[in-house]
């Protein structure tokens, strides 16, 4: 039989190779490909059986490559996995659209990849290498017969050999050979799970061997020539011993003095540390219980002014967003559900406007692993990029999460109606926060201090009477 080959597409190096190693544990011929121009170039030659393709990639990203594949007829029949970080409903969705089979996450285990394998039929099916346990039987007055001894028996024995079988054998026992292809099964899987744990050590071991740093064996001088043993005195040896057990006595002495002040200042610091541990827990509590309180009160007074304000009323209401997280998610989702829910509480009738804007960031690192806010006592003439690329990388979909689009339609449906969403992407635009003048010796702490408070989402609740501008999504029409 031959060789399955499987085409691998990521952009790292070293996801190519632990994802490789795994494939090639089950006897699959492995090609790599660190771009998806570069794969969509291969398949004009070759046809693999199945294509593991990363998402995020620099030029063509890998689902503008999957609907690539499966829109030409030469491989549009290829099975396509998805190997990537990225998770959740909707992007598994978005993948399966556009003709991927599924996702398979980047820390992968070797049990996922074997189950993948059967699904893409790049391994056989179990039931497939194994024989029957049971044999076919037939009833012969009342007694079971085993059919595969009877056809085994020469014709004109047949008779005599059924009768006896049937005398030999008035009750098969069932137990047993269930019992016994029980014991089978259990070992194809005790094989399987010993596999997968073999593979995954031989990965850790191999992994540790590489991180360890190489040692030069140790030069062991030869032996120096063993001089004549002087004769010594017993007397010599005692009054030796007396003094060691002396200084053996000062030192411990001496040690115990140490031991006992280590152990006081210890039991100083203890106490110190007890102390502040409890300042610190109360002035935690303190001022988490004060943020809780200016909070409410924020909420409160800008949910009221929006309703009493008429038909112009509106109020805003700003939450920063950490560089790599998406705007319609995590915090600003518990500051979304709030709103709403004091809102319709209040019978608010109108528009709830949400928009996020960008700040540019100072940022180190390439497009191929990724970028991150610089050190802060860096200068920021020495920064890579100034921007923000992952803003830019999002789309539309991307920029929320399901649990915030889920959140934006059950309002609406609950309201009839009466309060919709409206969201918006201003970019770096319109920031909230002047950045510091470029010179020499400004830091990217400094920079970065500015770009945070302008990585932002405003919430805005306008009434009813207050239009929507033109161009603007309104989450559940």
């Amino acid at each position: 039989m031959a060789r399955k080959r499987a085409l691998v597409v990521d952009d790292s190096k070293s996801a190519r190779v632990i994802l490789s190693r795994m494939l090639e544990k089950y006897d699959i011929e492995v090609d790599m490909a660190e771009a998806a121009e570069q794969a969509i170039e291969y398949l004009k030659n070759n046809r693999p059986d199945a294509i593991f393709m990363d998402h995020l990639m620099p030029g063509m990203d890998g689902l503008q490559a999957v609907q690539s594949i499966k829109s030409n007829p030469q491989t549009a029949m290829i099975p396509i996995m998805m190997y990537t970080s990225q998770e959740g409903e909707l992007y598994v969705g978005q993948a399966r659209a556009l003709g991927a089979l599924g996702v398979l996450p980047k820390q992968v285990r070797p049990v996922d990849v074997s189950k993948v394998l059967y699904e893409l039929h790049l391994l056989p099916e179990r039931r497939d290498m194994a024989e029957p346990v049971l044999a076919p039987v037939e009833l012969v007055g009342g007694a079971a017969v085993d059919r595969a001894a009877a056809d085994r028996a020469p014709a004109d024995r047949a008779p005599v050999a059924a009768a006896t079988a049937a005398a030999a054998m008035p009750g098969v026992d069932w137990g047993r050979r269930v019992e016994t292809a029980v014991k089978d099964q259990a070992v194809d899987v005790r094989r399987f799970i010993v596999a997968s744990l073999d593979s995954f050590a031989s990965r850790i071991v191999s992994d540790v061997r590489d991180s360890l740093p190489t040692v030069p064996p140790l030069e062991v001088p030869p032996p120096a020539p063993r001089a004549a043993q002087p004769t010594w005195h017993p007397a010599v040896g005692i009054a030796a011993a007396c003094l060691v057990a002396v200084a053996f006595a000062v030192v411990w002495l001496l040690a115990r003095e140490e031991l006992a002040k280590s152990r006081a200042e210890i039991a100083a610091l203890t106490s110190s540390n007890t102390e502040l541990q409890r300042a610190r827990t109360d002035l935690s509590a303190t001022v988490k219980d004060l943020t809780a309180a200016l909070a409410s009160a924020s909420t409160v007074a800008t949910a009221s002014t929006g309703v009493a304000a008429g038909t112009s009323g509106a109020t805003t209401r700003v939450e920063p967003v950490p560089y790599g997280e998406i705007p319609f998610d995590r915090g600003r989702l518990d500051v979304l559900r709030e709103l709403l829910s004091r809102l319709e509480a209040q019978g608010f009738r109108g528009v709830v406007k949400i928009t996020s804007l960008a700040g540019t960031f100072c940022l180190s690192g390439n497009a191929t692993d990724g970028f991150a806010p610089a050190a802060a006592n860096l200068l920021t003439s020495k920064c890579d990029v100034v921007g923000n690329p992952f803003e830019e990388s999002l789309s539309g979909q991307q920029r929320q999460s399901l649990a915030f689009a889920n959140l934006i339609a059950g309002v609406r449906q609950r309201t009839a109606g009466a309060i919709t969403v409206a969201m918006e992407n201003a970019g770096s635009g319109r920031p909230s926060t002047a950045y510091p003048l470029r010179t020499e010796s400004l830091t990217a702490g400094e920079w970065n201090r500015a770009a945070a408070a302008n990585n932002r989402v405003e919430f805005a609740a306008e009434s009813a009477a207050v239009p929507v501008t033109p161009g603007t999504a309104v989450s559940g029409q």
